[in-house]
């Protein structure tokens, strides 16, 4: 038996809830990529509501995702799938964070380009369908996140973490 420590830097990536199972989808697909924990976000622009009972089954759902997209791909780790957070408690996140990004289509920094950390958490924000909300967006920039965008066209958001993942990952050496 072999020890694989933990890969450097961590990729964390607060997912906004989307319609449908396309949460599923995208656990799946940023399990697959190789992201390190993924953080239900209850954005103000999500359409789905994690209440109650409903909440706790997506949240279940969501992590049996995870650990079966995990031994699916072979990954050494198994992503932590974190409680549901508000864009107060990302905020507070994205402070902490080694670097942090906010995937906005109209931001003028391209996210290949950003300079990455070796070490520490690199915390990935993807919003949900309808956008992130300016006040949110003011909220996590003054938190000290950095925006940038995936390319010329606008992903959906149940796939726009796995490509952005794998760019960074990508970029950090770890793919």
């Amino acid at each position: 038996m072999r020890t694989v420590p933990p890969p450097q830097p961590r990729l964390a990536v607060a997912q906004a809830l989307p319609k449908g199972d396309r949460g599923e989808l995208a656990v799946e697909l940023m399990t697959e990529v190789g992201v390190d924990a993924v953080i239900p976000w209850a954005a103000e622009r999500s359409i789905t509501k994690w209440q109650a009972e409903r909440g706790a089954r997506a949240l279940a759902k969501w992590r049996s995702t995870a650990r079966e997209a995990a031994k699916q791909s072979g990954a050494a780790w198994l992503p932590e799938v974190a409680e549901l957070a508000t864009s107060a408690v990302l905020a507070k996140r994205v402070a902490a964070a080694a670097c942090a990004v906010v995937l906005e289509a109209d931001a003028p920094a391209k996210l290949h380009e950003l300079a990455l950390p070796t070490s520490g958490e690199v915390l990935l924000l993807v919003g949900p369908e309808g956008g992130i909300s300016p006040a949110e967006r003011a909220a996590l920039r003054d938190a000290g996140a950095t925006e940038a965008r995936l390319g010329p066209t606008v992903l959906r958001t149940s796939t726009a973490g796995a490509a952005a993942a794998a760019i960074l990952l990508s970029r950090a050496g770890r793919w």
